[in-house]
């Protein structure tokens, strides 16, 4: 059909979590040397309009609301000026065996820089 399949947006998704880390300076895998584990325990998509083959797009990811045990992201998907996708997920922090536990006070203390350079400025990409 021309247009992006509807679950490859949830791969952007991660795409625009895993960039987010990174611009603040650490990865995935940094989280995962605290033994901690983040499973998506929920997600949702409103498709606006269709991203067709071949689009240049920006994934603009945004910090969620953060708890003890979980965390949340909320995307929009860009073609230039026009907004395609709006969506979230929710995740859970677990141990290595994806029981729910409470981050470490150091992963925590990252995870904050994520929330703060959010508040400084929303154009997170």
């Amino acid at each position: 059909m021309g247009v992006a399949y509807n679950s490859i947006y949830l791969i952007w998704f991660e795409v625009g979590r895993t960039e987010l880390l990174r611009n603040v300076g650490f990865t995935y895998h940094d989280i995962e040397k605290f033994g901690i584990r983040l499973p998506v325990i929920e997600a949702g998509i409103k498709y606006l309009k269709p991203a067709n083959y071949d689009d240049v797009l920006s994934i603009k990811t945004i910090p969620g609301r953060k708890t003890r045990l979980r965390m949340g992201f909320e995307y929009q998907v860009w073609r230039n000026d026009e907004k395609l996708t709006t969506g979230f997920t929710e995740h859970v922090f677990t141990n290595e065996n994806l029981y729910p536990t409470k981050p470490p006070k150091e992963l925590n203390k990252l995870l904050k820089a994520v929330w703060n350079i959010h508040n400084e400025s929303t154009d997170l990409e």
